[in-house]
């Protein structure tokens, strides 16, 4: 199992990034995908999970209906738009293979993660 994230950087507030998960090894289209999120000196966050066909999405509170979670199961690839950022969301993202139930409790399925920086 390989998960590859992208598309972190700086951004000011109010700004819009969109991140990239390239998965291999597995067979991508079989599983629910989630982006988990952990800030500096904190424990790790759920953000939002994807079922497999996409016809569910799930976000935190603290994101919805600001970030947008889509897949390519063509492509093998996760995606996390997001708009409207906040200085809070920085943190550093990875994509996990599974929900939050199952990823929580272990990291053998995350891939390395990307960081996004939120600063004027």
């Amino acid at each position: 199992v390989q998960l590859v994230e992208s598309g972190g950087g700086m951004v000011q507030p109010g700004g819009s990034l969109r991140l990239s998960c390239a998965a291999s090894g597995f067979n991508f289209s079989n599983y629910f995908m989630s982006w988990v999120r952990q800030a500096p000196g904190k424990g790790p966050e759920w953000v939002s999970t994807i079922s497999t066909a996409a016809g569910s999405t799930y976000y935190a509170d603290s994101v919805k209906g600001r970030f947008t979670i889509s897949r390519d199961n063509a492509k093998n690839t996760l995606y996390l738009q997001m708009n409207s950022l906040k200085p809070e969301d920085t943190a550093l993202y990875y994509c996990a293979r599974g929900v939050w139930a199952a990823i929580s409790t272990s990291r053998d399925y995350w891939g390395q993660g990307t960081q996004v920086t939120v600063s004027s």
